[in-house]
């Protein structure tokens, strides 16, 4: 099949309604996905030559309207229209080899629910984001009773909670409520719903392999992560802990996620961070760095990089682009730009402060590990300090999970 890797072929074969495609970040699921819509949902052939056509190229016979939700910054990056093109198909009905004879969109999650009245068209959820039982998961589900579909994404689940909105919509549940009376004990002692185990696995798992369509691939490219210890103001950290009194706020601390973030604060503020930054800069002339928090973007932007540096960003408030220079910095925003995008200019990934979560670290992890990167070796540098709270959360992603402030503050 023109255009796709043997194992991209092997997913597409694989495939149905109601699919998780699930690759690593930078395996291209993307243009998968869009194979499976043109030659299983519209059957069109990428391989016409090998079938005894004249083209290689074969036409869609009936083509269907198709819809892609994603994320904001993919769509206004424009990144889904690049998958597109070598299908010859387009949001632009004049740069579409069928014209108006169907309709392409591309929007993000945070408009879904625009969609919800559309009947009989194809739809490519990319980035897996219907978790829990908000708004996006109830327009979620309605439009999977009115259309085919299929759902991308690296991290599919980490529990069988997280599952219970694809399989609704596979048919296997009516509702949230039936499977969690047949799967779910919660703990009795607990003053909070907290699962304590799950019932008939043996089905769930089998559920989940009905759906699941793993995409498997050897990364050409080599990860090597380093830990890069930093310094923290030991005496300041524990009188935090011991008086519970926010200094930054000269009040006292109400919660425990003010308390987890004053601690960090102290931890991440310290001049040995960025003084670690501009070491590793100097080994390292195009680099994006991940951040956390605006103070910690306030000290990024204020490091002495040197002459002819360009600094970037892309965060909730500014948008811009890689830039286009021999030496540059791009500070980035866990929360706006951990995934959706790719770099192939540079090998090297700052991490300035970890974030809680494993999935995001993942995805921020593999937006330089794509499959036209130009490098063999990428380089992962991470900050830490020797205080529990950055260990504690090392150790959480070490395990692959997401860490919880509410475990330690007692």
């Amino acid at each position: 099949m023109a255009f796709l890797y043997d194992y991209q072929e092997e997913a597409v074969d694989k495939l149905k309604n109601g699919s998780i495609l699930c690759g690593g970040v930078g395996s291209g699921k993307s243009r998968t996905s869009i194979a499976y819509y043109f030659t299983k949902e519209c059957g069109g052939l990428l391989d016409g030559t090998k079938r005894g056509y004249e083209d290689d190229y074969v036409p869609m016979a009936c083509p269907k309207d198709l819809y892609i939700i994603t994320t904001a910054r993919k769509r206004d990056t424009h990144e889904w229209e690049g998958d597109l093109s070598p299908f010859l198909i387009s949001t632009n009905p004049d740069a579409s080899y069928y014209k108006d004879k169907m309709n392409v969109v591309i929007d993000s999650w945070n408009n879904i629910k625009k969609y919800q009245k559309v009947y009989g068209a194809f739809f490519i959820f990319d980035e897996q984001r219907v978790v829990g039982s908000g708004k996006w998961v109830k327009a979620f589900l309605n439009i999977t009773k009115k259309n085919h579909w299929i759902l991308l994404s690296a991290t599919p689940g980490d529990t069988w909670t997280d599952y219970i909105p694809v399989f609704i919509a596979n048919g296997f549940y009516k509702n949230r409520t039936e499977f969690k009376d047949r799967h779910i004990v919660y703990n009795s002692y607990s003053k909070f719903p907290k699962i304590d185990r799950y019932l008939e696995e043996g089905r769930l798992n089998r559920l989940r392999r009905e759906i699941l369509v793993d995409m498997d691939f050897e990364r050409k490219t080599i990860h090597h992560y380093e830990n890069i210890l930093v310094d923290y103001d030991k005496a300041l950290f524990k009188s935090v802990m011991s008086t519970r009194w926010n200094i930054y706020k000269d009040a006292p601390i109400k919660n425990v996620s003010e308390y987890g973030g004053v601690l960090r604060k102290i931890v991440n503020s310290d001049e040995s961070r960025g003084e670690a930054v501009l070491r590793l800069y100097k080994k390292h002339p195009k680099v994006i760095i991940f951040y956390n928090f605006d103070y910690e973007l306030d000290i990024l932007r204020n490091l002495d990089y040197g002459e002819g540096v360009v600094i970037a960003e892309w965060n909730g408030h500014i948008h811009e682009p890689i830039p286009k220079s021999d030496k540059w910095v791009y500070l980035v925003n866990y929360g706006a730009g951990s995934e959706g995008w790719n770099c192939i200019e540079t090998d090297t990934i700052i991490f300035y402060s970890l974030s809680y979560s494993y999935r995001t670290m993942v995805q921020a992890s593999g937006r330089i590990d794509r499959l036209n990167s130009p490098f063999k070796d990428l380089y992962y540098y991470r900050l830490k300090s020797s205080s529990w709270i950055d260990m504690a959360i090392a150790r959480a992603l070490s395990k692959k999970k997401n860490f919880n402030i509410k475990q330690y503050a007692t």
